[in-house]
């Protein structure tokens, strides 16, 4: 009796054993499930994303939360506030306030109505910049290997005359812009309008800026970078960059070919995408060309079309960079075909290098009508241009309306008529600042920029 009592207890606990075993084991197999479950889920709702480690999911707390979104998906808000700033920052409010304005969709969002206000607001602190008080500096081709430039050669002397080194650019560009310079375009100044007859007339501009900047326009002469800089420490060519803004080559000691910033273009183009606000609304500088050399390193002219093997295609590159540079709010401009002095040569020779321009140069850039004149000349004395000047008059009839000298004198002249706009240039290169430096104080101080590497006495004029 007592034995079978003990077995019957015995086979009781084995079954209870058992038992609670299975239980534990269904128990663990749900847990799995569940934890397998919520991981397709999550991953249906995440992608693939990685979850920092310190990061938390949560799920939306209402119907209006924004849905997580994919990584390579852009937000279009983000997207349109992005560009809106872009604009802001180079002052063109109305623009970046029409562009918040443009997709309904978004319009009442609190991200484009926070930023529509902080524009409107920034606007109406504007002030009007008088044109006349506007400068306008000029440079040449850019020095960019010194060694070459400086080797003591024949060409030595005009270049410590009259070029910039890479270093000095960079520090009067750097000058200006701590002193709340702008860069503006020629055409921000003055405009060709109507009069209430219909009658052509120019009117100034009106350039609004934030209380203490102050504007000023710049050109680069002979942007054609002849064949006797061959070899000096200079650009080769203005070509267009992978990203599809003007860029310069330069060739290399080893006869490689490197691309980079090596002159004004590309330089000023960086400093602008690092200073923004050193642009009004996306302007840049006027690049002036010659004809006799080709342009932009191209050799285009007429004069090559028997011994350029290259020419067609040289032609059709050039054409490129002309609109390239053009897209990128580049202005361009006449420097007479010849380097001439369009004031001293004879009138049958005026005519002629100014239609050997339009034909090997106007053809691939297209219409414009800026001339910035060789060697500081001018075709008329300062008193206003007049129908009687033969040569304005046949400047005009090829399209041109404005029309820059040299004087740096001044810090500031202009003259505007009723069919033209004149202003004086500024060089800002060796020669000036080495005996002038006090006429520049407003742009720089002279000796924080002048190269030590540049020789000097640098040769008179």
């Amino acid at each position: 009796m007592k034995l079978n009592n003990f077995r019957e207890r015995h086979f009781a606990r084995g079954r209870n054993r058992t038992l609670h075993l299975i239980i534990i084991a269904f128990f663990i197999m749900l847990i799995l499930a569940i934890l397998v479950l919520c991981s397709i889920a999550v991953n249906k709702r995440f992608g693939n994303k990685v979850i920092p480690a310190d990061s938390s999911v949560a799920g939306p707390s209402s119907e209006n939360q924004d849905a997580p979104r994919e990584p390579s998906e852009e937000d279009p808000v983000l997207a349109l506030l992005s560009k809106a700033e872009a604009l802001a920052s180079q002052y063109d409010y109305d623009g970046a306030i029409s562009l918040l304005k443009s997709d309904a969709s978004v319009a009442a969002r609190d991200e484009i109505t926070s930023a529509i206000a902080g524009y409107e607001t920034a606007k109406a602190a504007l002030v009007r910049i008088n044109p006349q008080d506007v400068t306008h500096v000029f440079f040449h081709s850019l020095i960019m290997d010194n060694s070459k430039a400086f080797d003591g050669d024949k060409k030595q002397a005009g270049y410590n005359q009259m070029m910039t080194t890479k270093s000095e650019f960079l520090k009067i560009m750097q000058s200006m812009y701590d002193r709340g310079y702008v860069l503006v375009k020629l055409h921000d100044l003055a405009y060709e309008t109507t009069d209430e007859n219909g009658n052509p007339k120019f009117t100034y501009g009106d350039i609004m800026l934030p209380e203490g900047k102050k504007a000023f326009v710049l050109s680069q002469d002979d942007v054609c970078y002849y064949e006797y800089m061959k070899g000096d420490g200079f650009a080769s060519r203005i070509i267009i960059g992978e990203d599809g803004y003007p860029t310069c080559e330069m060739e290399m000691d080893d006869g490689s070919v490197a691309v980079g910033d090596y002159d004004l273009v590309p330089i000023l183009e960086s400093f602008i995408k690092t200073h923004p606000g050193f642009s009004y609304k996306g302007a840049r500088g006027i690049l002036a060309l010659t004809g006799y050399n080709g342009i932009f390193g191209y050799r285009t002219d007429e004069a090559y079309k028997d011994t350029n093997p290259n020419y067609e295609e040289d032609r059709r590159q050039a054409a490129a960079v002309a609109q390239a540079l053009k897209d990128h709010g580049w202005e361009l401009a006449s420097h007479s075909w010849g380097h001439r002095n369009m004031g001293a040569i004879s009138m049958e020779h005026f005519k002629t290098d100014c239609d050997k321009w339009a034909r090997n140069v106007g053809t691939l850039i297209g219409p414009t009508d800026i001339i910035l004149f060789p060697f500081g000349s001018d075709i008329g004395s300062w008193t206003p241009y007049t129908d009687d000047n033969e040569r304005f008059t046949y400047l005009k009839s090829l399209g041109f309306r404005y029309f820059c000298n040299v004087d740096a004198s001044k810090t500031t002249w202009m003259q505007m008529g009723t069919d033209y706009f004149r202003q004086a240039r500024r060089n800002l290169d060796g020669y000036r600042m080495y005996y002038y430096p006090d006429s520049l104080k407003d742009l720089m101080n002279v000796p924080d920029v002048f190269d030590p590497e540049r020789p000097t006495p640098v040769p008179p004029m």
